[in-house]
C-alpha cells in the first residue's frame, strides 16, 4: 500500500490503469474508443460464437458489448443465440452498436419478428460489416479500417453529446 499526495491510502491494484470492472459504465463514445482498443489487442473474429476459445478473438459487437459493460459473458464462447440475447438487452452495448452502425455507410438489414412487423438488426450489420467484403470492395474491412470506424463513430458520439438539450415551450 502507498499514500498518495492527499494522504489517503490506495491499493496497488487501484494505482495501476484501472480495469473495465474499476472505472464507471463509459459514455457511448467511452465504449467505442475502448472497443477500438479491445479489437487492436484480440483481432476480430468472424466465425461461430462470438470469441474464438482457440486465439480470443472477438466479434465486434461482443467487442462493443464487453466495453460497455465491464464483463464477458461466458455464453460469448458457447451459444450465439444466448449472446445475441444477452448483447439486445444492454442498453449501453445497444447505444454503441447502433452509433456505429449509423456511421457505416451500408444500411442496417431488417429482420422479421412477427410476419410483416420487421426491425433493423444492428447486431448483424456491425458484425457482418466488420468480416465481410461489401458490394464494391475487393477484400472485408482491415482491422485498422474497422478501428477508424470505431474512432469516427465515437467522435461523433461525442459532439452528439455535446448538443445543448432541446427542450419544448410549456
Amino acid at each position: 500500500m502507498r499514500s498518495s499526495s492527499r494522504g489517503r491510502v490506495h491499493s496497488p491494484s487501484l494505482t495501476t490503469t484501472p480495469t473495465i470492472r474499476e472505472t464507471a459504465m463509459p459514455s457511448t463514445a467511452g465504449a467505442l474508443r475502448r472497443t477500438a482498443h479491445l479489437i487492436n489487442h484480440h483481432d476480430l473474429h468472424a466465425d461461430h460464437q462470438f470469441i474464438d476459445q482457440a486465439t480470443n478473438a472477438i466479434d465486434l459487437a461482443a467487442a462493443i458489448f464487453i466495453a460497455a459493460e465491464g464483463h464477458i459473458p461466458a455464453e460469448f464462447y458457447t451459444d450465439e443465440n444466448t449472446s445475441l440475447a444477452i448483447i439486445g438487452a444492454s442498453a449501453p452495448a445497444m447505444a454503441a452498436i447502433r452509433t456505429l452502425s449509423d456511421s457505416l455507410i451500408t444500411p442496417a438489414p431488417y429482420t422479421e419478428i412477427a410476419p410483416g412487423h420487421e426491425i433493423p438488426d444492428y447486431i448483424e450489420h456491425v458484425s457482418s460489416w466488420a468480416t465481410t467484403k461489401h458490394m464494391f470492395a475487393d477484400r472485408p474491412p482491415t482491422l485498422s479500417e474497422v478501428i477508424g470506424a470505431l474512432h469516427r463513430a465515437a467522435e461523433a458520439a461525442d459532439q452528439l453529446a455535446a448538443l445543448p438539450a432541446q427542450r419544448t415551450a410549456a
